[in-house]
């Protein structure tokens, strides 16, 4: 009876060690995702941080001017282009 009481507790002091060794191995397996997730959001940010910038710089009054006029053709009215509709 003492021997089996014995083999009892050893087996599970031996799963227990299993259980915490696995429960580690998570840990790492989830900080180590943690870590590239955290690495990828970085670079996104820096990513949208410069398409901002892109976004001001394409549209920016003066650029706009310059595009309507050298592709489009557009040009500001004289005064007597203008018509004036009343309701």
């Amino acid at each position: 009876m003492r021997a089996f009481l014995l083999l009892l507790l050893l087996g599970l002091v031996a799963s227990s060690a299993v259980a915490v060794v696995l429960s580690r191995h998570h840990h790492r397996a989830g900080f180590i995702e943690l870590s590239r997730l955290e690495k990828e959001r970085d670079e996104l940010n820096i990513e949208f941080g410069r398409l901002q910038i892109e976004q001001a710089t394409w549209s920016e009054p003066n650029r706009i001017e310059q595009v309507a006029v050298t592709k489009l053709g557009m040009k500001f009215p004289e005064g007597a282009e203008v018509v004036v509709v009343q309701p």
